[in-house]
């Protein structure tokens, strides 16, 4: 099995897999390393680990070196360089009379080229832009276009529970959200109340959404009747956390009772109702 370690170039964003070459690095090391886009500076977010061979994306290119103090000066002021190059940028956008958005600008590790991810409503034609980008900071320029999602991620912001976005916090992918996850947490169907800073299905709904699918598979549908140790009653209410129902007995008592302790009622027959009733 190759022995890898996981690297992010981004806080937050998604590992890649390297081979350390014999190099002893630990979590929160930083690295030089060539990928598609070219030199690249990079964080150690995984030790090194061995990768079963069917998991292995081949060839597995191995890191140039650990990070120098001379690379990583050179990374802070890359960093420099990105502000800088923002506002440039949102200029020619407005001198262009482009409809778009810049959402952020990435300079290549070694200067090689410069990516600017920015978000539209629909195609924008930017090639006097390109050509004018080019002229002003000689090299490569690359823009890419985003979706909102990835663009809360990296602006970043505070989500309605009052923390950071869980997107630019610690999710490394994007898994679709479906409005079947608020409907099995009974959550109000309320676009401004499950929809995120981006404006699409909140990404923690997904979080319980399994565990609510298999509860709900166990559990007594609202308004059935139950027997319990304190009586037989009807449910009125769940509590998933606690894997238990609510159920109301007859005298108007409530009671939280775990879901394994509680047995249906089935409802009598028609012919037994008859029977019951003298009929």
């Amino acid at each position: 099995m190759p022995t890898v370690i996981g690297i992010s170039f981004k806080e937050a964003g998604k590992i890649y897999y390297f081979d350390p070459d014999g190099v002893q690095l630990k979590q929160g090391d930083t690295v030089i390393v060539n990928t598609s886009q070219g030199t690249e500076y990079g964080e150690v977010v995984l030790p090194a680990e061995n990768m079963p061979e069917e998991e292995a994306v081949t060839p597995i290119k191995t890191i140039v070196r650990k990070a120098t103090k001379e690379d990583i000066a050179q990374h802070e002021e890359n960093k420099k360089k990105e502000k800088e190059a923002h506002k440039t940028t949102e200029q020619k956008i407005e001198k262009h009379g482009l409809e778009m958005k810049l959402v952020d600008v990435e300079y290549v590790f070694d200067g090689s080229k410069i990516i600017f991810y920015f978000s539209a409503d629909g195609r924008v034609d930017f090639r006097d832009l390109v050509k004018d980008l080019a002229g002003t900071f000689k090299t490569r320029i690359e823009l890419k276009q985003i979706g909102v999602r990835d663009e809360a991620k990296m602006i970043g912001g505070l989500g309605s529970c009052g923390r950071h976005l869980c997107c630019t916090t610690f999710l490394k992918n994007f898994e679709p959200v479906s409005v079947k996850a608020a409907k099995a947490q009974n959550l109000p169907l309320n676009p401004f109340k499950i929809s995120g800073a981006c404006g699409r299905l909140m990404c923690c709904l997904r979080y319980e959404y399994d565990e609510y699918k298999r509860f709900n598979k166990l559990a007594p549908k609202k308004g059935s009747r139950v027997k319990t140790v304190h009586g037989e009653g009807v449910v009125v209410d769940y509590n998933v956390p606690r894997e238990s129902v609510v159920v109301e007995i007859a005298e108007g008592f409530r009671y939280d009772v775990p879901v394994s302790e509680v047995e249906a009622v089935k409802a009598p027959k028609a012919s037994e109702a008859k029977s019951d009733n003298g009929k």
